[in-house]
This record gives C-alpha cells, sequence and structure tokens, in this order.
C-alpha cells in the first residue's frame, strides 16, 4: 500500500492540497485546488499527473465547504493509499510555535487561543486540521508556521516604539508568508547554487507581504504583528494611521465592525468596490478599479523600497504568488516604478519570477516531523 503525505494549505481565499510520497521528495501524485472561497463561483480544480481529473464551480461560503469539496475529490483519488501525515500550513505561531510540530490536542487549544492574531486565516487553518482529523484519524497532524521563518531576524526589526514590557508579552513584528520565503530559497539554491547576499521576495497574492532576506535568514517583513500591515491586499487594508483606527473607535465603532472593515472590507475590494481579485479589476473599464490596481502597484513599490533601505541595497527582488507570478502587467509597472534601486555594490538589481511551492515545503517538514515520531 502506498504511503502518502497531505501537504494542505488554506489561505485567506484558497485551499491548496497535494499528495506526495513520503519516501522522498517527489512530485505531487494529485493536486486540488479551491479558488475564490466564500463566492458563488468557487472553483474547485483537481489535477493527476497525466492531466484534470475535474473542474467546476460551485457555491462555497466558507473553507470549511471547500474543505468538504477536496475531501471529496480526495476520496474518489487515493484509492488504497494510506495517509501518514496531513502538514498545514498555519499562518501565525505566536510566541509558542516557530519550528513544525505534531498537533495533539494541547497544540490545537494553543492556536484556538491565538486567533485574534489572525482572524483571516486560523479559523481556516484549525477547520482544515479538524477536517483531516475526521477523514484521516490515524495520520499525523503537522503544523507549520507561516512566522517560523522570521522568527530569528534582528530584534530591531522585531520590535515597535513601544514599552519592552509590551514586546515581552508578545506584542512584535512576526513577519508572514515565511514558507513561501523558505521555497524560493530552497529553488534558488537548486537552480542557482548559491543565494544572493540581499533578496526582496515580493509576495503578491490575496494577501501580499514584502520580505528582506540577508544571508538566506528573515531581516524584515512589510507585515508585523498581523497579517493587516504593509501592502494593500485584496480585501485588507495595509499600512494605515493608528489614528485614523482611534479616530472610527471614538465615532462608535465596535472592535468586531473595525476588525470586518480592516480584514474583509478593504484592499482592493474597499478601493474597487467591485472585486479583490486582481484579474477582475484588469478586466474591468471603471475608474474605480484603475484607482484600486495603481494604490496597489505603488504600494508594492513602496514597500520594496523600505525593505531596500533596510538592506542597504538589493542584488535581487523575486515576484512570487497568485499575482506576483501571473500578472505581468502589474510586475512590470512595479518594477517601472523602482528605477532607483540598486544593489549593496552600484549596479541594477536582477528581477525575477519564481513560482512558489508551499505545499513542498509543508512536505518537507513532514517528512522530518513523522521520523522524529518513528525515532522517538
Amino acid at each position: 500500500m502506498t504511503e502518502v503525505i497531505l501537504a494542505l494549505n488554506a489561505g485567506s481565499s484558497s485551499i491548496k492540497i497535494q499528495v506526495l510520497p513520503v519516501a522522498r521528495d517527489a512530485p505531487p501524485l494529485m493536486t486540488c485546488t479551491v479558488e475564490r472561497i466564500g463566492s458563488e463561483n468557487a472553483r474547485v480544480l483537481a489535477r493527476v499527473p497525466d492531466g484534470a481529473k475535474s473542474d467546476r464551480e460551485l457555491s462555497l461560503p466558507d473553507h470549511a465547504a471547500a474543505l468538504q469539496a477536496c475531501a471529496q475529490e480526495l476520496e474518489q483519488t487515493l484509492g488504497a493509499a494510506r495517509v501518514v501525515a496531513v502538514a498545514h500550513r498555519l499562518v501565525h505561531g505566536g510566541k509558542e510555535f516557530a519550528a513544525p510540530v505534531k498537533i495533539g490536542p494541547a497544540e490545537e487549544q494553543a492556536l484556538t487561543d491565538l486567533i485574534p492574531l489572525a482572524p483571516l486565516h486560523l479559523p481556516g487553518g484549525l477547520a482544515g486540521i479538524r477536517a483531516a482529523r475526521d477523514l484521516f484519524p490515524e495520520a499525523l497532524q503537522v503544523g507549520c508556521f507561516d512566522t517560523g521563518f522570521h522568527a530569528a531576524k534582528p530584534r530591531l526589526h522585531d520590535r515597535f516604539a513601544l514599552p519592552a514590557r509590551l514586546y515581552e508579552a508578545g506584542l512584535r513584528r512576526y513577519g508572514f508568508h515565511g514558507l513561501s520565503c523558505q521555497s524560493i530559497l530552497r529553488k534558488l539554491q537548486e537552480v542557482d547554487g548559491t543565494l544572493p547576499g540581499t533578496l526582496i521576495i515580493a509576495h503578491l497574492g490575496n494577501g501580499c507581504s514584502v520580505t528582506a532576506v540577508n544571508d538566506g535568514r528573515s531581516f524584515g517583513s512589510s507585515m508585523g504583528f498581523s497579517t493587516l500591515d504593509g501592502m494593500a491586499m485584496g480585501t485588507r487594508c495595509g499600512r494605515i494611521d493608528p489614528g485614523a483606527l482611534l479616530y472610527l473607535l471614538r465615532e462608535g465603532m465596535s472592535v468586531d465592525d473595525l476588525e470586518d472593515l480592516l480584514y474583509r472590507e478593504s484592499g482592493l475590494l474597499g478601493l474597487s468596490g467591485l472585486s479583490n481579485d486582481m484579474r477582475d479589476l484588469q478586466a474591468s473599464d471603471s475608474p474605480a478599479a484603475k484607482e484600486a490596481i495603481d494604490y496597489f502597484t505603488s504600494s508594492c513599490a513602496q514597500e520594496i523600497s523600505r525593505a531596500a533601505a533596510v538592506l542597504g541595497g538589493v542584488e535581487t527582488v523575486v515576484f512570487c504568488g497568485g499575482i506576483g507570478e501571473n500578472a505581468a502587467p502589474i510586475r512590470d509597472r512595479i518594477i517601472g516604478a523602482l528605477g532607483f534601486l540598486r544593489s549593496p555594490e552600484g549596479g541594477r538589481p536582477q528581477f525575477r519570477v519564481v513560482p512558489t511551492d508551499e505545499e513542498r515545503e509543508l512536505a518537507i517538514a513532514a517528512r522530518e516531523v513523522l521520523a522524529e515520531a518513528l525515532a522517538g
């Protein structure tokens, strides 16, 4: 019987699942992707190595419904394969989690307690854990944390200008999209045999972040305590004056309504009034859609500029994520705004597109945790 690992990546509006062999770092045996979760026309695409297995659109109101749709595809495709581990991408590990861990009741409760730090993402991640545990009760559940890559960044870029007691209590710049960053570094190493000394990774999707990397290690991130900071995103506001938030609260807005505004009603959706999907905005003739795209590209260029200043120059800028990899006109506009950038030696930086593979990073982590569990 074939033993496999499931790499389950639950994003804010999408789910990606890869089924991979346990024994080696090999291409997936099957993939299942759900896009546009929360819409009437969510897309479920399942593929096997010889082509598409199914491609359908249906209404999926939340992550639970999306996971159920994936489970149906998995059940039909896996056959007699035995799932021995499920690796989950978890956006936030707080102070508690940096390295991949086996998820048991105590870890699940700790993650539940962290939901206020990532209310858009952790509920979906926890739903994935529960669904996978019900579907594969004997499989090892492994949590892998986007914040882990950034855990060792310099203290200077980990703090806010707040009293030290708040930093010790956990109010700090965690940084996100760490699994994506790990994937980019692995691919650059495999292709080039080395890494640039100064690197910026622009992960552009429904969620967006810009990471400064120095000698292969996180040096700073546009995202901070939560996944709201930095760039404008699909439905998230990005960088905003804290005074504006105090104003809204004093004017009578509730904390829950403010959370909805910042996480679910802002960004490209809020600016355009049309959609959080860049593809929809590019296809629209609406002036509001154009303004949203203008704001997005300017926001990205500003964050890349900040990262370059932190590094003292940048040798290579990598674009990844759904927008970063596929929206060439958006990429070109961002690059065009960065004509002043220079490497530490004074030359023009190299701009590259490198597809990220967070699921492969999940599988690698799952193999390591599985090996430790068997050895122990």
